[in-house]
């Protein structure tokens, strides 16, 4: 036990580091190309953060656990959302510029839509669903990239001061050491802390839902805390959406690409799958709860923020309960 613990911090510690230094490289290369920091948030930072989700998922598929990589893509949304984004908005509601959030949220909930269908409908997640899933993300890249240099006059909307200015080939090694460092980190914190998890007699399932699909969104908890340190808070918040869009669409399109499977059935409540009564309606539930009132009002609120935490806490209870 002594030495999965040790792992476990050692994890903690790369995670760290590694979301400093890729924050670091991130914002640096957005403000070379005058790009805005919400859709570099969006697309590099969230590819960087969600390695571990697509590492874990496409293993868990490849080695015929459906179950992991299922509801590790819907336990990651969640937790970005209702802990990751929730701590956030808690800590620095402000305004948001609705022009570089709404492609991402249109996208998100269109991908939703699609994952919902073939739990719901088919009950299954086929192969040719996976390259739908997969052109869906080569789609939201380009159209992402292409708005971000259709609107380079929203690029500087939270400096800080700058200092001796870095070079292009260091910011891209920061953020490559930084997004290995992240991947390794979680990577350690997601064996260790099953193993722990599992030595204490927690569920597969339950693992599943809450403590692996937490390990892999680690690193979107280290940026995003790490971008409000720095003053990037759009980052932090791009980063929270476009991970939620590469779950649904790059997570779960490597993995059921690669292994096709069925709707795992874990938990009932009801009598019902509790992944299709709970589950997948709570993640709808929390990105409106998050990005609808932001839409309409131009800003994010506090309140947003404390109720999405409440709600990821009832959540983990209720995992643990059923």
């Amino acid at each position: 036990m002594l030495i999965p613990v040790l792992l476990f911090a050692l994890g903690l510690v790369l995670l760290i580091k590694g979301g400093d230094w890729f924050v670091d490289g991130a914002t640096g290369i957005a403000k070379r190309f005058h790009l805005p920091d919400i859709i570099v948030g969006a697309t590099v930072v969230s590819i960087g953060t969600t390695l571990p989700e697509v590492m874990v998922s496409a293993t868990g598929a490849l080695n015929g656990q459906g179950a992991m990589a299922y509801g590790n893509a819907i336990g990651s949304i969640i937790c970005n959302t209702a802990l990751i984004s929730a701590i956030s908005v808690a800590v620095n509601p402000g305004p948001v510029n609705t022009k570089t959030m709404k492609m991402p949220v249109i996208f998100f909930f269109a991908s939703a839509v699609i994952y919902a269908i073939a739990a719901y409908v088919l009950g299954e997640f086929p192969r040719w669903l996976g390259f739908v899933m997969l052109a869906i993300f080569v789609t939201y890249m380009f159209l992402t990239v292409r708005q971000g240099l259709n609107n380079p006059e929203t690029a500087h909307e939270e400096e800080e001061p700058s200092g001796k200015p870095k070079q292009l080939w260091q910011e891209l090694l920061l953020l490559i050491v930084g997004a290995a460092l992240i991947a390794i980190g979680a990577d350690l914190l997601v064996d260790n802390g099953t193993i722990i998890a599992q030595k204490l007699g927690v569920p597969e399932t339950v693992i599943a839902l809450t403590f692996v699909a937490l390990g892999t969104s680690l690193p979107e908890l280290v940026t995003t805390i790490t971008s409000l340190r720095k003053g990037h808070a759009s980052l932090g918040i791009g980063n929270v959406i476009g991970a939620n869009i590469f779950n649904l669409v790059l997570v779960s399109g490597v993995s059921v690409t690669l292994a096709p499977f069925e709707v795992p059935v874990g938990n009932t409540l009801f009598g019902i799958n509790s992944s299709l009564v709970l589950d997948i309606p709570l993640m709808f539930g929390v990105m409106a709860l998050l990005t609808v009132p932001a839409l309409l009002s131009k800003k994010l609120h506090r309140w947003q923020g404390i109720a999405l935490l409440c709600i990821y806490a009832a959540f983990c209870v209720f995992q643990f309960a059923l």
